[in-house]
């Protein structure tokens, strides 16, 4: 993440975000969202499929000869961004499944403060399923699946239930001890260092794409936007 994507994303931010979560501020819970409430996503079949890795602070998913790269900065307690994987991110994915774009996931934990949200307990639990071959089908279940109050070890084991092959020793034993922390902080830092103010974020080939306009937030006019952008 170099200055001038950093650049990029400031100037993108003081164009003005429609909506969205700020550091220092409030994740805006869901007045319908219980804390037990889990859900998974309708195209939760089609995400199984998507191959997923680890490179540095990033997780990528999709092909990686993918002729575009769409960075997506988001944090796990943020409710503006179980908005957009809700909608325009789900458009993302499915271009994404046919090999059109790459996605390359910034999960950031700067709504945690202190551990108050259970962000950075998120953030451990889905690096973990990438090891397990299911990140994607996981990381929509879990925007899909926010508390109320914060995240738990218990409520992102009860989510990971719902993924098919997700639950084990291994992955359980990665939930409990929070055996990626180290990992968590490296992913926060990656989203510190590219200039953002908050979530949900998308850059499309290193431009910010359907923030001003709101479009992210729906999934016809996201899939619009992007093929605006040349991802079609």
């Amino acid at each position: 993440m170099g200055r001038v994507v950093a650049a990029v994303v400031a100037a993108a931010l003081l164009g003005g975000a429609v909506a969205g979560c700020a550091g220092g501020g409030g994740s805006g819970d869901r007045a319908e969202a219980g804390p037990d409430t889990v859900r998974t996503s309708p195209i939760a079949a089609e995400l199984a499929k998507l191959p997923a890795r680890v490179d540095g602070a990033k997780v990528v998913v999709g092909q990686p000869d993918a002729p575009h790269t769409a960075q997506v900065l988001v944090d796990p307690r943020c409710a503006a961004c179980a908005q957009f994987e809700a909608t325009g991110g789900e458009a993302l994915l499915k271009l994404a499944g046919a090999g059109k774009v790459k996605i390359e996931y910034l999960l950031a934990s700067f709504l945690d403060q202190g551990g108050a949200s259970g962000s950075a307990k998120a953030v451990n639990a889905l690096r973990a399923s990438v090891d397990q071959g299911r990140f994607a089908e996981y990381h929509a279940a879990v925007f899909a699946s926010q508390p109320r109050g914060k995240f738990t070890d218990g409520h992102l084991l009860a989510v990971a239930d719902r993924v098919p092959g997700l639950r084990g020793t291994a992955f359980d034993k990665a939930v409990a001890d929070q055996t990626y922390r180290e990992w968590v902080t490296e992913a926060e830092q990656g989203f510190e260092e590219t200039g953002a103010q908050g979530t949900p974020l998308v850059l499309v080939d290193g431009r910010p794409t359907g923030a001003r306009d709101g479009s992210m937030f729906e999934a016809e006019g996201f899939a619009e936007t992007l093929k605006g952008v040349g991802v079609a």
